[in-house]
């Protein structure tokens, strides 16, 4: 059972390939909205939920999910319907995609769609293979490391840190290289954390980069994710200014 899925809260009215007069569809949502990522160990289940409207009420739904490298999810269990009044019914089904079984292929990442369709009770029918869209993207890693520890007011502090994401073909972590990270620094007894600069990873997906001494505090490194990959920032190195 290829699974793959992610975000998207979605207000439709079908583009679809049929569509009955009085049977619209008003929402799609994968994931309570948010992305879905996926490592390499762990199985990931989300839910897919399509709101749907018909006179006379809606009775059955059914859908999938497909996307890039030929994915292909089917549902953990038939799709149910749950009417939320007279003409209007949210039908949803559970989804689990395990990296070690169906991704195979990072090419697997990226834009994935809703293929959905609706029946009401008066027999107009729903039907399309975009009802919705998503992500379905590879969990990332970030390390920080700040030093000296303690360090001279003045002097130079060295941070360094490294990058990766899961790569499903392989089933390990790789170095994510030629991306834009930003440095952040939090004074101590201060209110956050603000962007000091920003480095790019080296072919090894490695950070390297060197400020100056100014005050105690928290440094970190923070990577805003991009379309395939999911954000994700370094746990904080605190150094002592002394």
């Amino acid at each position: 059972m290829l699974t793959a899925a992610t975000t998207a809260v979605l207000g439709l009215t079908a583009p679809a390939a049929q569509a009955a007069e009085d049977l619209t569809v008003n929402s799609v949502v994968v994931n309570g909205g948010k992305n879905v990522t996926v490592g390499t160990t762990h199985a990931k289940t989300f839910t897919v939920s399509v709101t749907a409207t018909d006179d006379s009420g809606i009775e059955e739904a059914d859908f999938y999910l497909y996307g890039p490298g030929y994915g292909f999810l089917q549902p953990n269990a038939p799709v149910t319907c749950t009417e939320l009044s007279p003409t209007s019914s949210r039908c949803s089904a559970a989804f689990t995609v395990d990296p070690k079984v169906d991704l195979y292929d990072n090419d697997q990442a990226g834009t994935w769609y809703v293929d959905a369709f609706v029946a009401s009770y008066d027999y107009d029918t729903y039907v399309s293979d975009k009802a919705g869209s998503f992500k379905l993207q590879r969990f990332s890693a970030l390390t920080a490391n700040a030093s000296p520890e303690p360090v001279r007011k003045g002097a130079t502090i060295t941070v360094t840190g490294k990058l990766t994401r899961a790569n499903w073909y392989t089933g390990t972590y790789t170095t994510y290289s030629k991306q834009p990270v930003r440095l952040q620094f939090h004074k101590k007894g201060g209110t956050g954390y603000s962007t000091v600069k920003t480095v790019y990873t080296s072919s090894t997906g490695t950070l390297k980069t060197t400020v100056t001494a100014s005050a105690d505090g928290y440094w970190r490194w923070s990577f805003a994710g991009s379309a395939n990959t999911y954000p994700v920032t370094s746990k904080a190195d605190y150094v002592d200014v002394q």
